[in-house]
């Protein structure tokens, strides 16, 4: 039982027994730094149930728990708290319960239904860039933390493989391409894709002047350029099933994944399952029938069809243009509708997917309610804030967004280029420092941008986030690597259990201990939060403590055998949890640096 539910116990009995009242709850927070105690009882909400001056209400229970309650050693009042000092047996009891436990923080497999966490849902029409790497770490990291806490969890995308974004490199490499593939240029298939709709969007802004010029406005231009006539005629075949026209997509996209995939292996991300818009919308089209039937949609004379939503606050929706084609939110309902057909377990989802489609999801949740399925009620939207640079805003079909492979490499070369600063890697193998470069840039990356809460948005700076200082990844990862390095000069027998008795804390080892305490709690809270930004700073916050206690106590060097085991034991133990926490995080921790 945790600290504070023990306690909670003990407050309790102690306000019926002195006050004869019963308490529903307990509030707690931490011991101010300025202030002697380790947890502090917040009196004011007890006023409620027990009338009285506050800080006479909080020195009675303090007495009651210091005179019945062997954990607590002492405690005073400051106003209306009641700071509580714990005893250190408690500590070392609890210690020995946890330092060799080597996934200690992680709940085992509960009975609930399963998760399951969308993330990436690329487009096949351009490579994944900085945008989609905060969506893609984001999404991963939920998945690791929500299986910490308990849940089983299936990782899966919808990739966004049809519509006219699609057909518009289609249609460029057509015009422009003179037959070049991935293997002719040297360039991965999401790349060479990814031109082509920058092409698209040239021709494109090429036609619209010359029909300006004609004499044409510039919105009417605009829609009868005639490039994107094209692409929306090609988008009308493929949908009709045109063998040509689907060779070709086929043919483009098959490039797309592989590009994908090596950057999903670059990044450290893995999915347990892949949907497919051009595999989904025909399912969703079919319920877009079903609900006409029963008077979830409505269609309008010109064949379109509507979900009216006036009276839950929000606006009319199309799910079904005239021309008969779908549009996203037809193709959203199908691809969730689908996932429960596969995988009957999942009893709710997670949307990892930026803030400017809040709306959609809130149209597409309640839509699904309404078409009567009960597992609609546990969706949720992992809505997160765009990413912005120093330089400004990206924009895909310009070609000014950030590629992700690039983004990776550059990571390792800062990594790079402040290592040697350091000169700390002298007696590294070439092999060893190129791998060390890759660990350190990619856990830059990760931590900067999961340390921020989703819903914030991020101007990332690659040079600051890989400072060795800080709340940075690097910071973590030395500090990890600075333990192992303990642990390898130590030499102690790592199979020694010391008993309260043998142990006097100092205070440096009292604070990390109380922080250890805190993680299994951080990880059932992050997960119920779908918030990384939580495990992320509760590691810089154990690292700083662990830091404390290394420049102000002596670990290998200790007075007594006792305190030196102790203090190497707790050493491995932050450094377990430390490894625990960048795991749920997708980061990786180096044994040397």
């Amino acid at each position: 039982m945790k600290l504070q539910d023990t306690l909670e116990l003990h407050v309790k009995a102690a306000v019926k027994e002195l006050f004869r009242s019963d308490l529903e709850s307990v509030e707690f927070q931490a011991t101010r730094k300025e202030f002697t105690g380790d947890i502090t009882v917040v009196v004011f909400p007890m006023l409620r149930v027990v009338k009285g001056n506050p800080v006479v209400i909080g020195e009675q229970i303090g007495q009651y728990l210091q005179d019945n309650v062997t954990l607590v050693k002492g405690f005073n009042v400051v106003k209306g708290f009641l700071n509580i000092e714990i005893d250190d047996s408690y500590y070392v009891d609890f210690f020995n319960t946890i330092k060799n436990q080597s996934n200690y923080g992680f709940a085992s497999l509960k009975d609930d239904k399963a998760v399951m966490v969308e993330y990436s849902s690329p487009n096949t029409n351009k490579p994944l860039h900085l945008g989609h790497v905060r969506n893609v770490l984001l999404g991963y990291s939920v998945s690791e933390i929500l299986k910490a806490s308990g849940k089983k969890v299936y990782k899966t995308q919808i990739i966004n493989d049809r519509g006219i974004h699609i057909c518009k490199s289609m249609l460029a490499w057509q015009r422009f391409g003179n037959g070049e593939t991935p293997e002719s240029t040297g360039l991965k298939g999401d790349k060479l894709v990814g031109n082509y709709y920058v092409e698209f969007d040239k021709a494109y802004k090429t036609e619209i002047a010359e029909l300006v010029v004609q004499g044409q406005n510039e919105e009417d231009a605009k829609k009868n350029a005639p490039i994107l006539l094209e692409a929306q005629e090609m988008l009308r075949q493929w949908e009709a099933g045109d063998a040509e026209v689907v060779a070709l997509w086929e043919k483009m996209n098959g490039w797309v994944y592989e590009g994908f995939e090596e950057t999903y292996k670059a990044i450290g991300v893995d999915f347990d399952k892949y949907y497919y818009e051009s595999q989904t919308y025909l399912l969703g089209k079919e319920f877009v029938a079903e609900g006409l039937k029963t008077g979830v949609f409505e269609e309008d004379p010109d064949g379109s069809v509507w979900c009216d939503l006036t009276d839950e606050g929000l606006d009319r929706k199309i799910v079904l243009r005239a021309d008969g084609t779908a549009v996203y939110m037809t193709q959203d309902i199908g691809t969730a509708i689908q996932r429960i057909k596969d995988y009957p377990d999942v009893g709710g989802m997670v949307y990892t997917v930026g803030n400017e489609q809040d709306y959609h999801f809130k149209v597409l949740f309640l839509i699904l309610k309404k078409l009567g399925f009960d597992w609609a009620k546990n969706l949720y939207h992992l809505s997160y804030g765009m990413v912005d640079l120093p330089s400004g805003k990206m924009k895909s079909r310009e070609g000014t967004v950030v590629d992700a492979d690039d983004l990776i490499q550059e990571m390792a070369d800062t990594a790079e280029e402040i290592s040697k600063e350091l000169g700390k890697l002298d007696d590294y193998s070439e092999a060893d420092k190129k791998a060390l470069y890759k660990t350190i840039g990619l856990g830059a990356l990760k931590y900067y941008i999961l340390k921020v809460d989703p819903k914030k948005r991020i101007l990332f700076d690659p040079k600051e986030s890989i400072d060795f200082q800080g709340n940075t990844g690097p910071f973590i990862q030395y500090t990890y690597a600075r333990i192992q390095s303990i642990l390898r000069k130590s030499n102690i027998d790592e199979n020694i259990t010391l008993s309260a008795a043998e142990v006097s804390l100092h205070d440096k080892e009292r604070e990390l201990l109380k922080q250890l305490e805190q993680f299994p709690e951080v990880i059932q809270n992050a997960a119920s939060q779908h918030s990384p930004a939580l495990v992320a700073n509760y590691t810089y916050d154990l690292v700083k403590d662990f830091n404390s206690l290394y420049q102000n106590v002596s670990i290998l060097g200790a007075d007594k055998e006792e305190e030196k085991v102790f203090r190497v034991q707790l050493s491995k133990t932050v450094g377990q949890t430390i490894k625990n926490a960048f795991s749920v995080l997708g980061i990786e921790v180096p044994e040397r640096m």
